[in-house]
């Protein structure tokens, strides 16, 4: 549907609905750095390149770009292994370059192939591991950059946990707790009224003045620098600018770099497509997004937010779900939320350097809660074990490996479903009592694919001697060469041995089938009746 013509009114709503993401976006943006293990500069950067740049360029009207929680395990994984983030750098590059390439390349439809069950897997695999990640700074362990290595390179492991709860500092629990309670009864329909005020932005402030209480009412209670959000203060126009990374080109010559920057690229893509789908269903104007044309917009950003040292960006649900539900009217409250995220690093980086990082770590669990509820294993579970078992699969395989490892287990258990699935329902057998006798009758199914070959060979080589055989093919649209090959052989050498009276019914004259002339009466008498049946 085309879209009305824009007015002053619309600009209204934009701009209030902007606002709203912006205050929603600001944390998450620093939250999801932090998580990442990347600086926290990194996830203003992102920001403001996917609302400024690709807000202009999308065909979208409602999503919203920026750094994912969703890319948090791959890039805090990749930094750990390559040590340094401005050759991390390079890898947000490629996956800028790839997701360009697959736009041209009209690959929109990608997620169409990764089955359902792989991509709730993948995203509950995500909201565990974040959660485990953020654990420490929500109790207030202020770990040294040695250990936010080892563990963030390991996975799931316990000592994560363990080392946690043996550094425990009161306030930061406080806070955090604080901030979950919020964020829950946000959601509650007590609540209602006031949720267009963002309740993340709640927790922040809540969270910076609980910890200026401390200071003035129970000092042993105050959270110091080590546990507060830390941006470079800039005075100066030039200082600011000065805060930007580029990134280190030698980082095109590793192999690991590129291996990296595939996985960016296609998590992205798929991450960003099935937000693209999930906003267009919830647009009321039913207004569609081209699909290539997003992955276009998605690999510029990138491209540029590798150039300035900001993370990987995508199109996100929770940003873009608030946008709509604050009004926007149009990608005018996408590009002033990006403009909103640059003017407010420029001018005021002295108040987010009050923020506590157990608040963000609040906001981080509450998040990656939302994508790992029971109520999805639940409903995983009530699609049966083809649906299930994969979801379970690349649930541990994302938490104890990584997301890369998770999902290719999951894809692997869902082929094997599928080609089980294809290979039961190739044909089906009856035997029938006809006026010359019992009849033993083989249908194929529409498709039958080499798949089958195992099923249908051993089918035919045990049919009993002296027999007589009907091979239906009438409903059969595609027949693999193997299967073919097979009924050929059979036709022409072991029935005749076995003497087996075989009638080939309904195969196309391309199979170059000899004609045999079948002198069975395939009508069933009246007193006569299907005596056994095998699926």
């Amino acid at each position: 549907m085309a879209s009305p013509p824009y007015s002053f009114s619309f600009l209204k709503k934009d701009f209030l609905s902007g606002v709203i993401v912006f205050l929603i976006a600001l944390p998450l943006c620093l939250g999801i750095a932090q998580a990442s293990h990347a600086p926290l500069f990194a996830g203003i950067v992102a920001g403001v390149i996917g609302g400024i740049v690709v807000g202009t360029l999308s065909g979208s009207h409602l999503s919203v770009t920026g750094p994912a929680a969703g890319l948090t395990a791959i890039v805090m994984l990749a930094i750990v292994q390559l040590e340094h983030f401005n050759i991390f750098l390079c890898c947000v590059i490629i996956a800028g370059i790839l997701q360009l390439g697959l736009g041209f390349l009209r690959a929109g439809g990608i997620a169409n192939f990764i089955p359902s069950s792989v991509i709730e897997g993948m995203l509950a695999g995500i909201g565990l591991t974040i959660i485990i990640k953020q654990l420490p700074d929500a109790v207030g362990y202020a770990k040294n950059a040695n250990a936010v290595m080892e563990d963030a390179d390991d996975g799931f492991s316990l000592n994560t946990i363990t080392e946690a709860t043996q550094h425990m500092q009161q306030g930061a629990i406080i806070i955090s707790v604080i901030g979950i309670i919020i964020l829950t009864l946000w959601t509650t329909k007590g609540f209602k009224k006031i949720q267009l005020i963002p309740a993340g932005l709640v927790v922040v402030l809540l969270g910076t003045l609980i910890n200026s209480l401390f200071n003035t009412v129970t000092p042993n209670l105050v959270l110091d620098g080590s546990h507060l959000v830390n941006l470079p203060i800039a005075s100066t126009a030039a200082e600011f600018f000065h805060q930007f990374s580029f990134p280190d080109f030698s980082g095109f010559k590793s192999y690991k770099v590129w291996e990296i920057g595939v996985v960016i690229a296609i998590v992205a893509s798929i991450e960003t497509l099935l937000c693209i789908e999930a906003t267009d269903k919830l647009d009321p104007q039913k207004r569609y997004t081209s699909t290539d044309r997003e992955l276009k917009a998605q690999g510029i950003g990138n491209i540029l937010s590798g150039f300035l040292g900001g993370l990987p960006v995508t199109s996100v649900i929770v940003r873009s779900s608030a946008n709509l539900n604050a009004g926007a009217k149009s990608k005018a409250a996408t590009i002033i939320h990006g403009v909103l995220l640059l003017v407010c690093a420029a001018s005021i980086p002295f108040l987010l350097n009050m923020i506590p990082k157990a608040a963000l770590a609040a906001i981080l669990i509450f998040t990656g809660y939302k994508l790992c509820k029971p109520s999805f294993f639940i409903h995983m579970w009530k699609g049966g074990r083809t649906q299930f078992i994969p979801f379970v699969a690349t649930v541990v395989g994302v938490v104890s490996l990584d997301l890369l490892k998770g999902v290719g287990i999951g894809l692997v258990i869902s082929i094997f479903y599928i080609l089980r699935q294809n290979a039961r329902i190739s044909y089906y057998m009856q035997r029938k009592n006809y006026s010359n006798g019992e009849v033993i009758k083989l249908t194929l199914a529409q498709e039958v694919s080499f798949l089958n070959k195992a099923s249908i060979k051993n089918s035919l080589y045990n049919l009993p001697e002296n027999s007589k055989v009907v091979i239906d093919a009438s409903h059969s649209q595609y027949i693999d060469f193997d299967v073919l090959d097979i009924i050929r052989e059979f036709c022409n050498i072991h029935a005749p041995d076995k003497n087996i009276t075989m009638s080939l019914v309904g195969f196309k004259q391309e199979y170059n089938f000899p004609k045999v002339s079948s002198s069975m009466d395939m009508s069933i008498s009246p007193d006569e009746k299907e005596v056994s049946e095998i699926s």
